[in-house]
C-alpha cells in the first residue's frame, strides 16, 4: 500500500525544476538497498534498475518527476525587496500573501500593492507577476544580499494534512508519483523493471527526454498527477477527473496520443482487479510521456495519474483512496506489460 509517511517526507523537501538535489538525495537513500544499479545522469535524473523474479519480456520504464513548480529570484531592489520569475506553470492568481522559503531557508512573503491603493480597473484582476515582490524583512539591498542571491530557488511554505480522507500539500505533483515508484522498488517484483525519477518536467519534460534516450525502453508507464476540476461552479462535463474515483487513465493529451493497446490493457486490468478507475475527460495538459514516447525509434507509452485539485498552486489535494488504489493498478499493469512479448 502506498506509504503516506513517505509522501509527507518527499513533500517536505524543496526541489523546483533545476534544483532537485535534496529530493534526489532522499530518493537515492530510500532505494539503494533495493535496486541492483542506480545511475545519476548529467541532467540529474535517477535511473534505477530493479531485479524481479523473472527477466522481462518487454523492457519497461516507469517514470515520475522529482521537480515542482516554484519561483526564482531575478532582482534585488534598493529597498531590499526581491523580484522573481515563475519556474513552471504557476497559477499566478494564488500568489499574493503566500509564505515562501527562499534559498537556504530564508522565509518571506509574496507581496503586491495593497488593495486599497488599487485603481478601479485593477480590482478583481490577477496581479501580474511583474508587479509582485518577495518581502524577507530586509531594509536595503545590502541587507538582503547577505541572506539571498540572484538565482535562488523559491518554494511555497505549506502544510501536509490528511484530514477527511484527503492529502493536502505542496509538491504532490509529482512527489505522489515518486512515492509510488519508491514503494514499488522496495517491493518484490515479478519482472525486471527500470525506474526513472526525472528532473525539469515542469519546464518542458527535459529530464525524461534524456533518460528515455539512455534507458532505451520498449514501453513506459508515466506516473503523474493531473488536474481535477470537480469543484463548485464547474459543470460536470468539464470536471476532467474527480477525487475519490480512482486512478486516472488518459487516451490523449496535448503532448501524447497514448498507445491504444496499453490504454485498453489499463482499463481491462482495473476491471479484472476490481480497482476503481476513471478516464480523463479532456484532451488537456501534458507530462513526461510527450518526450518519452517520441524518443529514438519510439516507446509505447501509457499514463496513470492521480486526480489533484489546485494543481500548480501552494497546496494541492488528492484522495488517500486514489493514492493507494492507483499504486495497485500500476503494479498490476507493469507486471502485465513487462511479462508480455511486444506485438
Amino acid at each position: 500500500m502506498a506509504n503516506i509517511k513517505l509522501l509527507e517526507q518527499l513533500c517536505a523537501l524543496r526541489g523546483i525544476s533545476g534544483d532537485e538535489e535534496a529530493v534526489r538525495d532522499f530518493i537515492v537513500e530510500q532505494i539503494t538497498p533495493y535496486a541492483e544499479r542506480i545511475t545519476i545522469d548529467a541532467m540529474g535524473n535517477i535511473i534505477a534498475e530493479k531485479k524481479g523474479a523473472k527477466p522481462a519480456k518487454t523492457k519497461l520504464m516507469l517514470n515520475a518527476h522529482m521537480d515542482e513548480v516554484g519561483l526564482i529570484v531575478t532582482h534585488i531592489d534598493d529597498d531590499g525587496y526581491l523580484k522573481f520569475a515563475a519556474v513552471g506553470g504557476i497559477d499566478k492568481r494564488v500568489l499574493c500573501g503566500r509564505s515562501v522559503i527562499i534559498g537556504n531557508g530564508v522565509h518571506g512573503v509574496i507581496g503586491a500593492k495593497p488593495i486599497h491603493l488599487l485603481h478601479s480597473e485593477e480590482r478583481g484582476k490577477a496581479v501580474p507577476i511583474n508587479d509582485m515582490y518577495l518581502d524577507i524583512g530586509a531594509s536595503s539591498r545590502e541587507e538582503a544580499e547577505k541572506a539571498v542571491h540572484l538565482g535562488d530557488s523559491v518554494c511555497f511554505h505549506s502544510l501536509f494534512d490528511t484530514q477527511n480522507g484527503m492529502i493536502r500539500s505542496r509538491a504532490l505533483d509529482d512527489r505522489a508519483g515518486c512515492a509510488i515508484l519508491i514503494d514499488m522498488i522496495q517491493s518484490e517484483l515479478p519482472y525486471d523493471m527500470t525506474f526513472v525519477f526525472c528532473v525539469q518536467e515542469e519546464v518542458g519534460t527535459r529530464g525524461s527526454r534524456t533518460a528515455a534516450y539512455q534507458v532505451q525502453p520498449q514501453a513506459a508507464i508515466v506516473v503523474e498527477t493531473t488536474t481535477a476540476a470537480d469543484i463548485a461552479g464547474v459543470p460536470s462535463e468539464k470536471h476532467v477527473c474527480s477525487l475519490g474515483k480512482g486512478a486516472v487513465i488518459s487516451f490523449m493529451d496535448r503532448g501524447t496520443i497514448y498507445d491504444r493497446a496499453y490504454y485498453d490493457l489499463a482499463l481491462d486490468t482495473a476491471r479484472e482487479e476490481q480497482l476503481p478507475y476513471q478516464i480523463k475527460q479532456a484532451v488537456a495538459g501534458g507530462n513526461d510521456a510527450g518526450a518519452i514516447h517520441a524518443t529514438r525509434d519510439g516507446v509505447r507509452t501509457i499514463a496513470v495519474s492521480l486526480a489533484c485539485r489546485y494543481l500548480h498552486s501552494a497546496v494541492g489535494q488528492i484522495a488517500q483512496d486514489d493514492f493507494h488504489s492507483a499504486e495497485k493498478l500500476i503494479m498490476k499493469l507493469a507486471a502485465r506489460i513487462a511479462g508480455s512479448e511486444q506485438v
